[in-house]
């Protein structure tokens, strides 16, 4: 892959329909069985009264957390989730790329007890990114990730690149994905250049797995 970021923008693209479909159908077994509960856990332990969903999708979080009373915002790069999560009653919902974000070039609201990344990210360089939520955060407040286990998706080759996904689980017409895949120690490291401590990590399994279906990451400010 020559330019692997534009590409995992555009599978986005393409996918979008595709992705709607499945998450509100139940079509991903392990997001129903698993991490759904697993971020949804994550975020009311700390009890936050406003959040933002980095990466929101189609927007089940965002209904998920207001249904708890959680004041939530969502923000997403790609048109069609934005105006499907809106269109579902998510509010406010904000359109911005990840690069917008790092820039801080479109206002997605600030002062947030809690900013939760649920499988959303998926390119390489997140430093600039996760800087920037950090100065989105109040004093104190948290940041969530949930990703693909590191242990569990990397076939033998534990370290950091770009990896595909080719959707052949799934059924439907999918463009494949690259996504990039870090190792643990450089989660962690990236947490650090951006300004968070690792306060918690768990690994969501499935009782009939034999591996880990994520990697969720607490994490807090520096103090």
């Amino acid at each position: 892959m020559s330019d692997p970021e534009s590409a995992l923008l555009e599978s986005w693209q393409r996918n979008a329909q595709a992705w709607i479909e499945a998450v509100r159908g139940g079509a991903i077994d392990s997001r129903v069985q698993v991490t759904d509960q697993a971020i949804l856990l994550a975020i009311m332990g700390r009890q936050p009264t406003r959040a933002l969903d980095l990466g929101c999708g189609e927007g089940w979080l965002l209904r998920a957390l207001a249904d708890r009373g959680i004041a939530a915002h969502g923000v997403d790069g790609d048109p069609t989730l934005v105006e499907a999560a809106r269109a579902a009653g998510s509010s406010p919902v904000y359109l911005a790329t990840y690069e917008q974000l790092a820039e801080a070039a479109v206002d997605v609201g600030s002062d947030y007890d809690l900013i939760c990344a649920n499988f959303a990210l998926l390119h390489q360089d997140i430093i600039p990114l996760l800087t920037a939520m950090n100065a989105l955060l109040v004093p104190g407040g948290t940041l969530l990730i949930q990703t693909l286990h590191p242990w569990a998706v990397a076939g033998g080759d534990y370290q950091d690149g770009w990896r595909e996904e080719t959707f052949n689980a799934f059924q439907g017409q999918w463009q494949p994905m690259p996504w990039y895949m870090r190792t643990l120690s450089s989660w962690i490291n990236a947490l650090d250049m951006a300004g968070f401590r690792l306060a918690g990590l768990q690994e969501p399994q499935h009782p009939q797995s034999a591996l880990p279906q994520s990697l969720l990451l607490v994490a807090e400010q520096h103090r």
